[in-house]
């Protein structure tokens, strides 16, 4: 997928420049306590595309994602959506912003029924949507609406979490380890949904631990080691044998997720 020249209409209705990223992160550097994990980090996401951040476990790709949330304040850098600094807003202003966080795990309220979910999961400001986008993404979530969201398979509990970036009409959406744990069909049916979100014009910065799917579907590719960018480009310029060897350690995780 590629950007045109002039300008773009994302999913909110917004006209934004097709080369003015939606979000992105200027010399950012963010640890926890005395431990600096993050270290000068410039990274992009321009408006429609996706964008795969890489890298060995502790190598910081989840603290930059609650970085461009704003669960953490960066020591040092500065945090835009659009051209609008952000760095020093709560999630809450980013959310309203555009800027929608899928992190790691199962988002869900296991005692609820999947309505009551989806009515959660509704913003403040769109109370009076209805929850149809999430249905028309995942169309099993339609037949357990009545159901306890705890009783469902992992599978339809990550769909019910994906939800909430097809209810609140993202500029953005960060993606943390969203296919952990899934079956392959599974992870199928996620892509599929989140690549009809680009298609419609809303960027995605997805963390993955399947690297040769995370790599099918970007546009661009970012690897941090020890907290620095060590690459940033396009996944045809990356040589696959070495991304292994210096970033993941070996192809263990080439899995038949990627088939």
């Amino acid at each position: 997928m590629s950007l045109t020249n002039g300008h773009d209409q994302i999913a909110s209705g917004a006209v934004v420049e097709a080369n003015a990223a939606v979000l992105e992160l200027s010399g950012v550097s963010a640890g926890y306590g005395r431990t600096t994990v993050l270290r000068e980090v410039d990274l992009a996401v321009r408006p429609g595309s996706v964008v795969a951040l890489l890298g060995p476990n502790g190598a910081g790709k989840t603290t930059l994602l609650r970085v461009a949330a704003g669960l953490l304040t960066p020591s040092a850098g500065r945090v835009t959506i659009g051209a609008e600094d952000v760095t020093r807003r709560p999630p809450s202003q980013r959310a309203r912003q555009g800027l929608c966080l899928i992190p790691e795990g199962r988002g869900i309220f296991p005692n609820l029924s999947v309505r009551e979910n989806l009515i959660l999961q509704l913003p403040a400001w769109k109370q009076e949507q209805s929850f149809e986008p999430a249905l028309a993404a995942f169309p099993v979530l339609r037949e357990r609406l009545g159901q306890t969201a705890g009783s469902m398979s992992g599978g339809q509990q990550q769909m019910l979490a994906l939800s909430r970036c097809f209810l609140s009409d993202p500029k953005v959406v960060l993606l943390d380890e969203v296919s952990m744990g899934l079956a392959p069909r599974i992870i199928d049916e996620i892509f599929e949904a989140l690549l009809e979100l680009s298609r419609r014009g809303v960027a995605l910065l997805l963390v993955e631990q399947y690297v040769n799917r995370a790599l099918q579907v970007a546009d661009h590719v970012y690897l941090l080691g020890r907290g620095c960018v060590t690459f940033s480009g396009r996944p045809t310029d990356l040589d696959e044998s070495e991304l292994m060897r210096r970033y993941i350690g070996g192809d263990e995780l080439l899995g038949s997720a990627t088939k």
